[in-house]
């Protein structure tokens, strides 16, 4: 009997696809774990959206969402979580919505720009989440407080895309190829 050669397209997920998010999740896990000493600083958000730039959004929420709840397993699980994984979802859908139309068509320097305001976008949303879950009554006065943090977490994208890009984008654009 031979096999249906439809499946890969109706399931979506054929192998070279899941070991490639395995390895990207992997990348985001090491990332964040090795750059925990300093606050906000991580390459999870500079791969997401070089990720979701390449590949789209479903790959970005998938990674997104598996490197959140892996990393949390050791760093520490609790409501925050699904804040975080809310908080990427929404950069994730701003990058492949507003940004992604743009890619290869604009100078880098817009996507490193965007990158830093993904740190503060994702701040923000991570803000509002926080203060509902938490039973917080000043949004503006917890918001605030964490703008030092929201900076270097923008910084740290910035710096990360710098050094990521250049490296995903061909290999993610050669696997999208493949498909």
């Amino acid at each position: 009997m031979e096999p249906d050669r439809n499946v890969k397209k109706t399931v979506g997920f054929g192998v070279r696809r899941l070991a490639l998010l395995s390895i990207l999740t992997a990348l985001c896990y090491v990332g964040r774990i090795m750059f925990q000493f300093i606050p906000n600083v991580q390459p999870v958000t500079a791969v997401l959206i070089i990720l979701t730039l390449t590949l789209g959004m479903a790959d970005g929420f998938i990674v997104a969402i598996l490197s959140i709840v892996l990393t949390n397993f050791l760093l520490g699980m609790g409501p925050w979580t699904i804040a975080q994984i809310a908080s990427f979802g929404v950069l994730i859908v701003v990058t492949g919505l507003v940004m992604k139309p743009f890619y290869k068509k604009v100078h880098k320097a817009y996507f490193v720009g965007f990158s830093f305001l993904g740190g503060i976008l994702y701040g923000f949303v991570i803000s509002l989440f926080t203060v509902k879950m938490m039973g917080i009554n000043s949004f503006w006065a917890y918001y605030i407080a964490g703008i030092p943090f929201d900076l270097l977490h923008g910084l740290g994208n910035a710096g990360f895309y710098l050094i990521l890009e250049p490296i995903l984008s061909p290999l993610l654009a050669a696997q999208l190829k493949k498909r």
